[in-house]
């Protein structure tokens, strides 16, 4: 930090003062509206359109239309050049159709002074009146620039004066002018008897002023009509462009209230109905996770209360009444205190799981066993409340899995099973073997679950049973869990159900090889 104010101390006052003017300067166009902004670019695009017109069309005009005239003139000398070992006759021809279609007048010259061929096409050419000195002095300029030499004239008066001593009515010109002026070009070309033959290109350059003068107005006038165009366009395109923004920022703006009924318009352009569709979504989307978080603190409550109800409850009892000390009261208070344990627990691995911070531990198992020895665990269930929790099986059965994990989702299956099944207390685990996989099915006797309800029973927050219902074992958090354990498998689940027939969770994992021959588990007794 104190470098930085070092640093600052460093910079000149003006320095600072024009950075914070800058930054003041972005900060007022940061809270500018999208329609505005909008609007200004478009502005500033047009105004910059019409500058860059101005600029070639009328300041740079002339200068291009010279550097044209130049390069057109250049060409012409070239393609003579390339014809000069014609006939005198056939030359000649060549000569005055080329003059005659781009207004220019030829003259090839045996150098140093020597006249051969002529086309004056052009009214007042210098070519007509040049004198030998005249030839002389272009032939030595060529022969100096390496065989081309080019410069502009300009008529004075009508006398006749040469180039060298200002005979034949022209002068060379110095700096640009609105008078009539001519280019002469001089190449130097040799032939293929090893002569050399000098041509001359005489070509009229107009004075763009008035030109330049007509297009001032004209683009005065356009530029009028364009600015009042651009600004009328630039107020259509903000507002089209803008107004479907502003209102998905203002539906926005009601959603971050908490305001779920609102919605966002899916209208106009492609990206803007997209995202349109995708605020509604989310929108209902968060509307359903607010009822179901509502309905999980409800339910999560219900079950804390409970076993801190009896707990207390029982503790009080225990304290108050002599004789009720006993190991039956005592083992009520570990038992819901268990409970309260699992619960926090699993709550905990949900967090766990959706944030990602919980890791697989793979490895090669027996399922089949592992199945067996979470069904040990119920033996007492079994024998205290009746319930029948029956499992087949036709062979071993090894998978590379997190052990734990796989138990877990097991015996959460089996709680939820518990938890929902028929007067009858049956519960059915079954063992399939299907090609290169493993499915396990556990199936209750239950009521069954609607159908259109059988997409939401994994969500999180989902409960099919509206009216609270506390599980016999468990938390009733468990199809969460196993949602999320069997997606960090990659493994296979699902839930097939009928209304008064019960339901059927199964998931699904490839098999491992069977074990080598010692390693095998012994079948089923």
């Amino acid at each position: 930090m104190k470098h930085d104010q070092r640093s600052l101390q460093d910079v000149p006052p003006e320095t600072q003062q024009t950075e914070k003017a800058w930054d003041r300067l972005r900060r007022r166009f940061s809270h500018v509206s999208i329609k505005w902004k909008l609007f200004l670019y478009l502005a500033g695009f047009t105004a910059c359109m019409l500058v860059v017109l101005w600029v070639f069309q009328v300041i740079f005009l002339d200068t291009f239309y010279q550097k044209i005239k130049f390069s057109q003139v250049e060409k012409v000398a070239a393609n003579i050049s390339r014809n000069l070992d014609q006939e005198d006759a056939s030359l000649a021809v060549y000569l005055g159709k080329t003059a005659r279609q781009n207004d220019m007048s030829i003259q090839l010259v045996t150098p140093p002074i020597t006249p051969l061929v002529s086309a004056l096409v052009t009214r007042d050419s210098i070519l007509e009146n040049l004198s030998p000195a005249d030839y002389y002095t272009f032939y030595k300029r060529a022969e100096e620039a390496n065989g081309v030499f080019y410069d502009r004239f300009q008529k004075v008066s009508d006398r006749e004066y040469s180039y060298g001593s200002m005979q034949g009515g022209y002068d060379r010109l110095s700096s640009p002018s609105d008078k009539m002026e001519s280019m002469v070009y001089v190449k130097l070309a040799p032939l293929k008897d090893g002569r050399e033959m000098m041509i001359l290109v005489d070509a009229r350059i107009l004075p763009v002023e008035a030109t330049v003068s007509t297009l001032r107005v004209q683009l005065l006038l356009v530029t009028l009509l364009m600015l009042a165009i651009a600004l009328c366009l630039a107020i259509f395109i903000s507002r089209r462009i803008s107004g479907p923004i502003i209102r998905i920022n203002q539906s926005a703006k009601e959603l971050a209230k908490s305001n779920y009924d609102v919605h966002f318009e899916d209208e106009g352009y492609r990206e803007i109905a997209e995202l349109g569709d995708t605020l509604n979504y989310a929108a209902a989307e968060l509307s359903k996770v607010e009822g179901l978080r509502r309905e999980l603190i409800a339910n999560v409550s219900h079950d804390l209360r409970t076993p801190l109800t009896m707990i207390s409850g029982y503790g009080e009892v225990m304290r108050d009444l002599p004789g009720e000390n006993t190991p039956e009261n005592v083992q009520i208070i570990i038992d819901e205190a268990r409970r309260l344990t699992s619960l926090v627990n699993d709550m905990l691995d949900i967090s766990k799981f959706q944030s990602g911070a919980q890791k697989l531990h793979c490895t090669r198992f027996n399922l089949t066993q592992a199945i067996r020895d979470t069904l040990g665990r119920y033996n007492k269930l079994t024998e205290q409340d009746g319930y029948t929790i029956s499992f087949s099986s036709d062979r071993e059965i090894y998978v590379h899995a997190d052990e734990l994990r796989i138990s877990q989702v097991i015996y959460n299956f089996i709680n939820n099973a518990i938890t929902y099944t028929g007067p009858d207390k049956c519960i059915y685990l079954r063992q399939l073997v299907e090609e290169n996989h493993v499915k396990i099915e556990v199936r209750d006797t239950g009521e069954g679950i609607d159908p259109d309800k059988l997409p939401y029973i994994w969500d999180r927050y989902y409960k099919v049973d509206k009216a609270h219902k506390r599980a016999q074992i468990g938390t009733g958090l468990g199809l969460s869990i196993v949602k999320s354990i069997l997606d960090l498998h990659g493994a296979r689940y699902g839930v097939k159900s009928k209304v008064g027939e019960g339901s059927i969770f199964w998931f699904a994992l490839q098999l491992e090889p069977d074990a080598p021959p010692e390693q095998k588990a012994n079948p089923p007794s």
